[in-house]
């Protein structure tokens, strides 16, 4: 589970992004590794990008220091560029990504979007 802090899920350039994210009924001994990232894609025609704007891996010691159950917290300062765009051949769009690795292959991923700028539509 992904939960922005923030009263709306829009935000300016230079803003703070806060959020928290948990996960449960896995056993802690249960996860290899925990990814955390900030994200932009844009999808159109043409090739789809993906950015990366924030990327957090835990593994190890780190993971075992960490009760997975308790919401973690974390404060990523937002960048000037790109900003949100909803136009009829170019989305651009930012989510917050979360994948926990499970020591028997599967994964678990979660996303949550939210808005960078005033968004713009084409019209």
């Amino acid at each position: 589970m992904i939960r922005l802090l923030g009263l709306q899920p829009t935000y300016m350039p230079h803003d703070i992004l806060e959020f928290e994210y948990r996960v449960s009924n896995i056993a802690q001994n249960g996860i290899s590794a925990v990814e955390v990232s900030v994200v932009w894609l844009t999808e159109g025609k043409g090739t789809e990008d993906l950015g990366v704007h924030f990327f957090q891996r835990l593994t190890g010691n780190s993971l075992a220091a960490s009760d997975w159950s308790i919401p973690q917290l974390v404060h990523v300062p937002l960048p000037t560029s790109p900003l949100s765009y909803e136009g009829k051949l170019l989305k651009i769009s930012w989510c917050v990504r979360v994948r926990f690795y499970l020591n028997d292959g599967t994964e678990l991923v979660a996303q949550q979007p939210f808005y960078l700028g005033t968004i713009t539509r084409e019209v």
